[in-house]
């Protein structure tokens, strides 16, 4: 359950960060952290990150304070935000990569 709050809690901060539109007065447009706040895998990384350095704060999850640690749950983060992103948009769950593959193969 530790793995799939982390999975959530990273999804759901990378989301508003790049998306939010909370955050489009701040939010950069140019620049490397234009592209930074553009990009979900990028993103994911750093929430990953944030969310190993305040592991102690919550009941949520919990992981060793290893930097190996902290740069595995960047990494998960970063998956974690790049493939729900991918699967899931405001509309619900993206068909269109599905039903262009069915049609590329000729059915």
């Amino acid at each position: 359950m530790n793995l799939f709050y982390f999975i959530l809690c990273s999804f759901g901060i990378t989301q508003i960060i790049v998306y939010g539109k909370i955050f489009n007065f701040i939010r950069p447009k140019t620049g490397k952290l234009g592209e930074l706040f553009g990009c979900t895998m990028c993103t994911g990384f750093w929430v990953g990150l944030f969310l190993w350095f305040v592991k102690d704060y919550t009941e949520l999850f919990t992981f060793d304070d290893s930097p190996l640690t902290a740069l595995l749950c960047g990494v998960i983060g970063s998956a974690a935000a790049y493939v729900l992103d991918v699967l899931f948009c405001d509309d619900g769950i993206r068909i269109n990569k599905l039903v262009q593959i069915k049609g590329d193969k000729g059915e």
